[in-house]
């Protein structure tokens, strides 16, 4: 079977590249080269994604890992990762950072923050109304809403939101180098080991406080834990809300069907979740021992990268794929949030953001269009998460 390279070309704003939809056709788990002459694979299926993702034998562990394009920034070699960090980790390290963030994401508090996540929404709109148009949809919608809700959940000041979103987007840009991936990584771990030791000297009802109350973590372990989700909180949401609202500005015949039924938002939402699928390079696994996946034998030791846009979007598990359609019945299942162990945390929070500020903007703003011609809409095509930079609009 013929060795392929990671691709990143995409046909359209919203579709993934045209390589892994025929690699996914002709073989789900096939051979791939890294840069630097090691060699891995691609898993492209749902079912062998899921798999992979549901498997012990796959390791998360950064220093196993490698990218599937060059980036200088993040060497799994050299990267210093802050501790708590969790995402990087496998059990039974994992396990004890989960289940004490588990405790904090509670129905009680989710519920509590739905009311708030409402009146953040319609503040940042009442901003956005009083600037006028046109708009920066990105700047003044997409990217406060996530960012004020994940810094209330968290206790983080939205005052210094400069800062770290700065951070955060830094640490997350392909083209950034060794040295600024290390600064930005630092500063924000610093930031929040600062904020943790206030915390714990007059703590708050807010999640960094509730993990310092529990006891069971260090207060470097509670800065990098809180690093993780300060930075994955705000990123994929606003980019979810900032390349979904684009798609349905795009078809007006789908964003029609919502404003005629609006209880159909909950199952858009996860629609707009499978379609557009904003993980870019990943997740990534290293196998702990030789595995067999698909008929394909893994080695000990082989990198396997796992295309979430390509799992969700196979015939096999979601009929007509490649169709945005917000009227089908909600797609359960999809991998848009992760599977297993690794599963992203916040996904119910994330779901309830998506659901509350795409309804409102759209209740807010009934002629909402685009004010530049959407080929010029530039992409963030050189992030680990996807997404659009910039998005003008108009009403």
């Amino acid at each position: 079977m013929t060795e392929v390279t990671f691709p990143t070309e995409r046909p359209s704003p919203f579709d993934p590249p045209e390589a892994l939809r025929r690699w996914r056709e002709e073989a789900p788990v096939r051979p791939m080269s890294y840069p630097g002459g090691h060699r891995g694979w691609l898993v492209t299926g749902y079912r062998a994604v899921r798999a992979v993702l549901a498997d012990p034998r796959f390791s998360s562990e950064l220093r196993r890992l490698r990218w599937p394009i060059a980036w200088e920034g993040l060497n799994p070699e050299s990267f210093v990762q802050p501790p708590g960090f969790f995402l990087q980790m496998d059990p039974p390290d994992h396990t004890r950072f989960r289940r004490r963030l588990a405790a904090q994401f509670t129905v009680r508090r989710l519920n509590a923050l739905e009311p708030e996540i409402e009146r953040i929404t319609e503040e940042v709109l009442d901003a956005m109304e009083r600037g006028g148009a046109p708009a920066d949809l990105v700047r003044e919608f997409a990217l406060p809403v996530p960012s004020l809700v994940i810094c209330e959940l968290l206790g983080v000041p939205y005052a210094e939101r400069e800062r770290f979103q700065h951070d955060s987007a830094t640490a997350l840009r392909i083209g950034s180098t060794q040295e600024e991936v290390a600064t930005a990584t630092a500063s924000l771990f610093g930031y929040l080991y600062d904020l943790a030791g206030r915390k714990q000297a007059q703590p708050a009802d807010d999640l960094l406080s509730g993990l310092i109350a529990d006891g069971g973590l260090t207060l470097e372990e509670v800065a990098g834990a809180g690093l993780l989700l300060l930075v994955a909180g705000h990123e994929t949401t606003s980019s979810m809300l900032g390349l979904g609202t684009y798609v349905l500005l795009e078809n007006p015949g789908q964003l029609a069907a919502l404003r005629e039924h609006p209880s159909r938002w909950d199952g858009a939402v996860e629609e707009l979740l499978r379609h557009l699928s904003v993980a870019h390079l990943g997740p990534l696994r290293a196998a702990l021992e030789d595995v067999e996946i698909e008929g394909r034998t893994i080695r000990k030791g082989d990198v396997v990268t796992l295309s979430i846009p390509a799992a969700n979007r196979d015939p096999e598990r979601f009929p007509d794929p490649e169709t945005l359609d917000v009227t089908r019945p909600a797609p359960t299942g999809h991998l848009a949030f992760g599977h297993g162990i690794h599963q992203c945390l916040g996904h119910q929070l994330a779901r309830i953001e998506l659901r509350v500020a795409y309804r409102a903007l759209f209740d807010r703003f009934p002629d909402l269009r685009l004010a530049t011609p959407s080929g010029t809409v530039p992409m963030r095509t050189d992030m680990t998460i996807y997404g659009v930079r910039r998005l003008p609009v108009t009403w």
